[in-house]
Formats: C-alpha cells, structure tokens, sequence
C-alpha cells in the first residue's frame, strides 16, 4: 500500500513538472513570436526565470524544446539566443508550404462539410474583429488557426502534421507581415477566397487561391525581413 502511495506521489510530481514545462514553453515562445524576446537578442536563464516566476529544470526543458524548434540557440557555456529573424528560412518554409498547403486546400474542397464551412467562417469573423482592434496577436493566431482548420478538414494527418509544423515556425513571419496594413486587407481578401472555394467544392479554386495566399506572404516578407 505505502509503495502504491510513493508511486502515485512520483507521477502527480512528473505531471506537475510537466505541466510547468509546457507552462514555461508557451510563455517564452509566446514572447519570442511576438518580438517581445527580439531576434538576436541574447537571453539570461536567471532573469527569464524571474521572469516567468518558474523553477530553473522546467525553463531548461522549455529552451530545450525551442532550441529543437529552431527558435533559440544554446551557445555552449554562454547561454543562449533568440535565433535571428533569417530571410532565407522564409522563403524555404514559404515554398514548402507552398507545394503542401495547396494540396491541402484541394482535399478540404472535397471534403468540407457544413459544419466544416461554419468552423472555418467562425474563425475568419474573429480575424476581422481582431483586424478592426489592430490586434496583430490575435489576428497571427486566427490565421494560423484558420490554416490547421483547413488541415484536418483534408482529412490527411501526415500532411496535418507537416504543415503543423510549417506553421509553427511560420508564426514569427505572420507576426512581421501582418504588422503592415496594406497585408492585413490582403490577407483578409484571400482568406474569404479560400473560404469561398472550400465552400463551393471548387479544388481547383481552393487550390489556386492558397497558392495567392501564400505567394502574397512570400513577397511581403521579401520586403519586410
């Protein structure tokens, strides 16, 4: 009885700091997506942690786990970096994303339902509210959330998982682009487009205005990174 009780103690201690770690990675990516940790910028654990208000072993694990992610660099015996904002990373996962996303698109068109559309509607009205509030973090988080909509209404979790990924490292991009005006009312537009599409059953339209969206956001951040 006593060894059932040091056993469970153990495992509400491993999911206590597993849920500190999580806690930990969403608040420095947050703050890394978002500027607030600027690219290049060096960062101290101590004062990160002070920060946060987390212990030392859940904020190792959380910059572990960004580090793997591409977002901070672990320079031995010096600490650590916010990887720099690189233009050639860019265009690589715009292209990458552009030869998945597109696909993707395709196969929503086919398989899009009637709450599938209203879902997706849901979060386009939420991106315009964000819009009209010039809220840029929430405007970057519906479009992503628009996009892995699209993903699982395709129906593939392979290609879910990859452009999952994709968007992720994405997100400091969409942060940048979407910082301009004159992209936001483009982005807006070309989401309705790919709603539109979707709605119709039109694969081949669903599939060419991904394709507009995403070159949209290549060309702007040529300019912007």
């Amino acid at each position: 009885m006593g060894s059932d009780k040091a056993h469970a103690g153990a495992a509400l201690t491993d999911g206590a700091r597993q849920s500190l770690a999580e806690e930990a990675y969403a608040a420095i990516k947050q703050k890394i997506i978002t500027l607030e940790f600027t690219p290049g910028a060096y960062l101290n654990v101590a004062v990160v942690i002070n920060a946060l208000g987390i212990g030392r072993t859940p904020v190792h694990q959380a910059v572990r786990r960004l580090a793997h992610e591409g977002m901070i660099e672990i320079m031995p015996r010096k600490g650590m970096i916010v990887k720099p904002v690189s233009l050639q990373d860019a265009l690589a996962i715009a292209e990458v994303r552009l030869l998945n996303e597109a696909y993707c698109a395709r196969l929503a068109a086919q398989n899009a339902g009637a709450k599938d559309v209203a879902a997706l509607e849901r979060i386009l009205e939420r991106a315009g509210r964000a819009a009209e509030a010039g809220d840029t973090e929430a405007m970057m988080l519906a479009d992503r959330d628009f996009h892995c909509a699209i993903s699982g209404i395709a129906g593939n979790q392979v290609l879910a998982d990859i452009l999952r990924n994709l968007h992720e490292r994405s997100l400091r991009f969409w942060f940048i682009s979407l910082h301009q005006p004159k992209h936001q009312a483009e982005v807006t537009k070309e989401h309705a487009d790919i709603l539109q599409a979707i709605k119709d059953h039109d694969a081949d339209g669903a599939d060419r205005a991904m394709c507009r969206h995403i070159e949209s956001f290549r060309n702007t951040i040529k300019g912007s990174v």
